[in-house]
């Protein structure tokens, strides 16, 4: 795992890249970004892409915030989220500028995907919305679904897996119709999933219901999800 600097303009950003072991996967190999949740660029998506690796992708853990930033307490952390939440144009930049790092990395074949955890979930449907021409598929876990730029019909040339949890109060029903309203609508190639018994951050092993009771890891859920992303990205990468 080693730190890997790239930019969104004038924003610098730190982030994490952990190569997969040559000996059991030689030559170039398929790329993944993976997007951190509303805490910034910490130990989840970190494992994750450590996981990734394992798997024989090229991971990038992307830094959304710049400057590798930690939000100081909850509410910090709403505000950064909030902000790129209504400047959908700013979070496609920001997103985009991982994925065009990680495509021109010589240990990647060109051929990127990109998952997200939270915000990291919004992250990627943003650029899925966007039809990164460069993104061959997305995986949003316990992603915002909602957005203030809807996909238009044919703009969405990734394959969208989304794993969500059935009783996350912050992702509600509504949103969840409206996003599966949204997909028909540009005729997405989307899988969605709705594990009931889950909540939100589902996939953490630290989310232990003390922020929100509906913030807790559900260890059952996390394995499927996980399994679910291996076979999307099987079909994504051919």
């Amino acid at each position: 795992m080693s730190d890997f600097e790239y930019h969104d303009g004038g924003q610098r950003c730190l982030g994490v890249l952990e190569l997969p072991d040559p000996a059991k996967f030689p030559g170039p190999r398929p790329g993944v970004v993976a997007v951190h949740e509303a805490w910034g660029l910490g130990a989840q998506v970190q494992r994750r892409v450590k996981m990734l690796a394992e798997l024989g992708y090229v991971a990038l853990a992307a830094d959304i915030f710049g400057d590798r930033h930690i939000p100081a307490d909850p509410p910090e952390a709403f505000r950064i989220i909030g902000d790129f939440a209504a400047n959908t144009a700013a979070l496609r930049a920001r997103a985009g500028a991982a994925v065009s790092a990680l495509k021109a990395h010589p240990a990647c074949d060109g051929r990127i995907a990109a998952i997200g955890y939270c915000f990291g979930g919004r992250t990627v449907l943003e650029l899925a919305r966007a039809g990164n021409p460069d993104v061959l598929g997305v995986v949003s876990f316990h992603g915002a679904l909602d957005t203030v730029s809807p996909a238009q019909k044919g703009q969405v040339t990734a394959k969208v897996l989304v794993c969500h949890g059935a009783e996350d109060e912050l992702v509600p029903h509504t949103h969840l119709n409206a996003f599966l309203d949204e997909m028909a609508a540009a005729e997405a190639d989307c899988q969605t999933i709705a594990y009931t018994g889950a909540k939100h951050s589902f996939t953490n092993p630290e989310a232990k219901g003390e922020l929100m009771p509906t913030i807790i890891h559900h260890a059952a859920t996390d394995e499927r999800s996980w399994r679910a992303m291996q076979a999307h990205l099987a079909e994504v990468f051919g």
